[in-house]
């Protein structure tokens, strides 16, 4: 705090977070030392603003087959700055011009899910969060690409063969599934 001079009895108080309650007190200091504080004023509440804090962790993936889940960590409440927060998700197929733009009117989300049947499994998406309250719109994350959910995988293995090792014990093996946006990631096979 900056020392204000003794003829003064006011002081404007700068730097101070937006919609956040504040309560001040003051203290009479001389060549001697420091006093005691005033009781505290009542609290006070700055005035909204505009949010400037965009979400972190902005990431995805998952979900089912024509579905893009967007996922982030929500903003704390002493950065939103206003009422009526919420956030902003902007999405876009990877090389397209166009995006497309949500709005989740919850302070608590931290998850988008987008249904389109024409989504292909495993489609890059460029996506972006952003945050908005009464005041207006506020600032987007960077960037961050999203694949879209997976389908099941629509090839069966081939090569299966079976070797009796015992009276108790056959051994099966088979060619493994190549991965590729069809095809999904193979995360394990069932013998039948």
């Amino acid at each position: 705090p900056e020392v204000v001079n003794g003829r003064t009895h006011k002081a404007t108080v700068v730097d101070l977070s937006p919609w956040v309650e504040y309560e001040f007190r003051v203290v009479a200091s001389n060549s001697v030392g420091i006093g005691e504080p005033s009781r505290p004023s009542a609290l006070l509440k700055t005035k909204a603003a505009v949010p400037v804090v965009a979400p972190t962790n902005v990431s995805g993936g998952g979900g089912s087959r024509s579905e893009l889940v967007v996922t982030w960590e929500p903003v704390p409440e002493e950065l939103q700055n206003g009422e009526g927060f919420g956030y902003i998700i902007m999405f876009r197929p990877l090389g397209s011009t166009t995006w497309t733009k949500a709005v989740v009117a919850s302070v608590e989300a931290n998850k988008y899910v987008y249904r389109n049947e024409s989504i292909t499994p495993l489609s890059p998406f460029e996506v972006k969060v952003g945050v908005y309250n009464d005041e207006g719109e506020g600032t987007l994350s960077s960037i961050s690409i999203v694949y879209s959910g997976e389908d099941e995988p629509q090839i069966a293995p081939a090569g299966a063969s079976a070797l009796s090792i015992s009276a108790a014990e056959v051994e099966v093996s088979w060619q493994p599934i190549a991965w590729n946006r069809h095809t999904g990631r193979v995360l394990g096979y069932e013998v039948r």
